[in-house]
């Protein structure tokens, strides 16, 4: 028989090689066609008497990437159209849809054949749940290869059997760390947890799962024998004591209980361990289905599984300009940012001339790259090789004629629109007509800078995030005259140093320091208030962000947020920035001497290490200080997100971003904007447009204009729109429905 998906061939030993090749797929992952030929290859192995037994492997270089989480939202999308009819059919038809994976895979190992998985690279989700159900697993000795249950990450849980086995293969501390984090396990890990058995040389990888079978693998789980005893003992003994009510405190800690997910999978696990092997299964199946129906599920799978695959693909990418191929990158300025730019562009595997006024400046930024490749070497994620290959593609220099040749130069030189406009015309100078200049800039606005340039159709913002070689989003920033080849080469080139790009109208801010800014101002209004200042940033925390608004202001510089209010000021008028807060700031700058981190003190002491930072005790000095327990925290908690959320739809508003998959993606990637949302936008839409505006109506008669909401959202409440139905990102598709 032949499958679309697999290929499987019998050696004469009898032994069935299944090999997983999806047709124009670059990755495995599990669809109803692929679940439905397993099944039929399952039942062939199992009823074949000449197959002695199976190795499951991949045509790929990597296993699999797991389930298509699109296939979970088509799943919901009949659950809501059902539900409208007979709700409780729809939750029988969800339930039995959210447990078909888990059948299949307890079908796998209860087939009475021996199954063994070989995986060859990442094997991701479902894919890993698939393995944990073979009786054998072994992984090759590669770097390729990376094991993980991440579903916690868009909001779910490993719900093809992930909560039950894993506490019945590994250490139940081990096992609860694992799920609830989704963390990524090597090889060496794996089988230190026992989820694996064995590990071999790549080439000898099918050799050795055959030889597993050979040896007379059964095929039988050990949940299956008589006499299985837990790994770390029951759930009900001392040792259980130990570990469940710190195991609940600790996620609850990490967590805040914002997310559903991450609570039940340790009542799956706890459930599940009391009982049977496929009652627990049953239990996880209900969690799995209630989870999939829960508002933060179905936003964390749009936003950070649809909507960011579809971004990191070229969603924005203007259509019929060829790809773009670097050869050589420029970068002007090795500061931090430059430096940090230069060694994401080297990573790539792209030559970079990075460009400063004096060869010591240069020298120093090249130097960036090397203590970055020092630091990974130590975590054992690089080698010495890797890091003289990387500095090897690093050319520190102080003439731009060296930039000839560039395809694209990024301008990463002070904040200061004189000394811009003289690096734009000397690289200008050099550089090909047709390649493309783009500034870093944070604070100028874009049509602004190419005035400078000859040619502003080929003048562009690419604006990183700090530090560099960890944010993973940039906003690429139009100016007016900015035509499709620029947009074109600047979305390559950050999908070539695999980082998420959103594109961004022009205009003071862009999208994420205006949202940013919001967040700080709230948290200096609050401060005024007399709220105390650790009640401040523990209610952000609480609220889904993953740093404090204070703290956040600490790293930024307190300095930096007095030269935007000046600025701000001059620009537009006294008017523009609060008065109470400039002289806030102007309190902590002038009188104090408080930069932030960068001086040692800010809104927080910065102790010398092995101190940890405090809050600086005369803050709350600086006004009277309200009774904390009269102040609503979760009052506290919505003014953070609602200032953002309703800045996000202002920026929709006016045309600044277009794309309510970048303003979901860019808020939480930028600042981390509560990542169980969805985004800033999914928070409004999550909520519904109705709640929300009450919300933002008794917070702005409370509290003040900041909270006034757009007009944007009474018209979208009038005609029942969200924002993915207004700024539809989809046209073509709702045309075609």
């Amino acid at each position: 028989m032949s499958y679309v998906n697999f290929t499987v061939e019998t050696d004469a030993d009898g032994i069935a090689l299944v090999t997983w090749d999806m047709p124009d797929k670059s990755m495995n992952v599990f669809t109803e066609e692929v679940m439905d030929e397993l099944d039929t290859i399952i039942d062939h192995v199992a009823s074949t008497e000449a197959v002695k037994g199976a190795v499951i492997t991949s045509g790929k270089e990597s296993f699999s990437g797991g389930a298509d989480l699109t296939m979970l939202q088509k799943m919901l999308s009949v659950f809501a159209k059902e539900q409208a009819k007979n709700e409780q059919k729809a939750i029988q038809l969800l339930f039995d849809n959210a447990g078909r994976m888990s059948k299949l895979f307890r079908k796998l190992e209860t087939s009475g054949k021996p199954w063994v998985s070989a995986i060859n690279g990442t094997c991701m989700g479902g894919a890993f749940e698939m393995s944990l159900a073979c009786h054998g697993r072994v992984a090759a000795d590669s770097d390729k290869v990376k094991m993980a249950l991440p579903e916690v990450k868009v909001g779910i849980f490993p719900g093809a059997g992930g909560t039950q086995r894993v506490p019945r293969l590994a250490d139940p501390q081990s096992a609860l760390q694992m799920l609830t984090s989704g963390q990524n396990l090597s090889p060496k890990k794996a089988k230190g947890m026992n989820l694996i058995h064995e590990i071999a040389e790549p080439s000898k990888l099918i050799e050795t799962a055959k030889a597993m079978i050979k040896k007379g693998l059964k095929p039988v789980q050990p949940w299956d024998e008589k006499g299985f005893k837990l790994p770390g003992g029951p759930v009900y003994s001392a040792a259980g004591a130990n570990l469940w009510p710190p195991a609940i405190a600790i996620l609850r800690r990490e967590t805040y209980g914002n997310y559903p997910g991450a609570a039940a999978i340790l009542k799956c696990a706890y459930e599940g361990l009391l009982v049977p092997f496929d009652t627990a299964l049953r239990i996880e199946q209900r969690y799995f289905a209630q989870i999939l129906r829960s508002t933060e599920a179905r936003m964390m799978i749009r936003s950070l599984f649809v909507s960011l695959q579809e971004l990191n693909k070229g969603a924005r990418r203007p259509a019929g300009v060829p790809e773009s191929k670097f050869t050589k990158i420029g970068v002007l300025g090795a500061g931090f940012m430059g430096a940090g730019i230069a060694y994401v562009t080297a990573k790539a595997g792209i030559p970079v001339v990075l460009l400063d006024r004096d060869q010591a400046s240069a020298d120093k930024g090249k130097a960036h790259s090397a203590g970055l490749m020092d630091g990974a070497i130590k975590k054992g994620r690089a080698t010495e090789e890797q890091k003289e290959q990387l500095l090897s593609l690093i050319t520190p220099t102080v003439d731009y004629k060296d930039l000839d040749g560039c395809d694209l130069v990024i301008e990463a030189v002070f904040e200061d629109s004189e000394v811009k406009k003289g690096a734009t015309e000397q690289t200008e100078a050099v550089i090909a007509k047709d390649a493309i200049f783009a500034s870093n800039t944070s604070t100028i606005p874009i049509t602004s800078l190419a005035k400078n340039s000859k040619r502003p159709a080929n003048f562009i913002g690419i604006h990183f995030f700090s530090p560099v070689d960890k944010m993973m989003l940039v906003e690429i920033i139009l100016g007016k005259k900015t035509e499709d080849k620029a947009i074109a080469t600047a979305i390559d080139y950050v999908r070539a140093i695999k980082k998420t790009p959103i594109v961004v109208n022009d205009t003071r801010g862009f999208y994420v320091n205006r949202c940013v800014l919001r967040y700080m101002s709230e948290s200096y209004q609050m401060l005024i208030e007399g709220v105390p200042p650790a009640m401040i940033e523990n209610a952000a925390k609480m609220a889904g962000m993953p740093v404090g608004p204070l703290a956040l202001t600490d790293e930024t510089a307190i300095d930096l947020a007095q030269k935007i209010m000046k600025q701000t000021i001059r620009d537009m008028g006294e008017k523009a920035v609060d008065k109470d807060q400039f002289e806030l700031i102007n309190t902590m700058v002038d009188k104090h001497g408080r930069f932030g981190r960068k001086n040692g003190k800010g809104f927080y002491d910065y102790p010398e290490k092995p101190a940890k930072k405090h809050l600086w005790p005369e803050l709350k000095t600086l006004y009277p200080q309200q009774d904390a327990d009269k102040i609503d925290v979760e009052e506290l908690k919505q003014r953070f997100l609602v200032t953002i959320a309703l800045e996000a739809a202002r920026v929709m508003e006016e045309g600044i971003v277009t794309d309510p998959r970048e303003a979901d993606v860019g808020s939480i990637l930028a600042f981390g904007f509560a990542p169980y949302t969805g985004g800033a936008l999914s928070y409004i839409d999550g909520m519904g447009l109705e709640t929300f505006l009450k919300l933002s109506k008794h917070l702005q008669k409370k509290y003040g204009a900041q909270f006034k909401a757009p007009k944007l959202l009474s018209d979208m409440a009038d005609k029942g729109e969200t924002f993915y139905d207004r700024f539809n990102p989809y046209p073509k598709a709702k045309k075609a429905a």
